[in-house]
């Protein structure tokens, strides 16, 4: 997979499809590979650059603080480097508050931007689940188990787990097969996600916008619609009732199907 230098890191990437730019931020913890599910689909239509951010994959994981904003300097020299024209942006979680940051300060760069299970600033429940993730990753001195045993129960329904084990397992071998952070990279990217408020920035975001929540989400659940949606003038909002967190995973082809719409509507 290529590498480029981008704001003094080295950035890791792939790229698949053909048609429009389309740049791919992956969530808490997360590399390019995340959006397996989405890029066969989107890549019939755009071009994909699915990428490692800031302390994930095989991305750099310098010392120091990380916050939303950097990470979004980041994509935004990752995207000069590599040659990327304006793109529309897509982001879930982590992925979509770096996406935000990104839109607001580099508005020429951007076409479309997907927010998907998004939030606007970090409040006192999003900061204790969090927090949780960072001491069960200290506990098993394990990444990749803490995802498995931490993060995966918010982002699937309780009937998921119920109606197909074996899914679910397969999801988890997959997060084993993938290259995950050691727990102080994940610490510092983590601590991005504590800090995330784009509040002050939101309001300038001229893109049009899709913002998606799972009904089931407790995480970044529809608390967070309001603020958004109120804030960035030319928004679409779709509510997936049978998702949790991740409707990326749970409801595939409905997830795909209405995104490529927004996607296909502006391109």
């Amino acid at each position: 997979m290529p590498v480029v230098q981008a704001n003094g890191i080295d950035i890791n990437y792939e790229v698949q499809g053909e048609g429009e730019p389309m740049v791919l931020i992956p969530y808490l913890a997360a590399e390019q590979a995340c959006y397996a599910f989405q890029v066969p689909e989107y890549a019939k239509h755009f071009t994909c650059y699915s990428v490692d951010p800031r302390g994930a994959g095989l991305s750099s994981k310098p010392e120091g603080e990380y916050t939303t904003e950097l990470m979004a300097d980041d994509i935004a020299a990752f995207m000069q480097a590599a040659g990327v024209g304006r793109a529309h942006i897509f982001g879930v979680s982590l992925g979509a508050s770096i996406g935000m940051w990104l839109t607001a300060k580099y508005p020429e760069a951007v076409k479309t931007l997907s927010l998907h299970s998004a939030w606007d600033k970090t409040d006192p429940f999003l900061r204790v689940i969090v927090e949780g993730w960072r001491i069960m990753a200290n506990g098993l001195d394990s990444v990749t188990e803490m995802v498995i045993a931490g993060i995966f129960p918010f982002c699937l329904t309780p009937e998921l787990y119920a109606a197909r084990p074996e899914y679910v397992n397969a999801l988890a071998d997959f997060v084993r097969g993938r290259p995950m952070p050691p727990v102080d990279a994940f610490m510092r990217q983590s601590g991005a996600v504590l800090a995330h408020d784009a509040t002050t920035v939101i309001g300038s975001i001229q893109a049009p916008t899709l913002i998606t929540y799972g009904r089931h989400d407790i995480v970044t659940s529809t608390r967070f619609a309001a603020p958004l949606t109120e804030a960035i003038p030319n928004t679409e909002l779709i509510v997936f009732e049978d998702c949790a967190h991740a409707a990326i995973y749970e409801n595939v082809e409905g997830f795909n199907t209405q995104t490529l719409d927004f996607l296909q509507r502006h391109s």
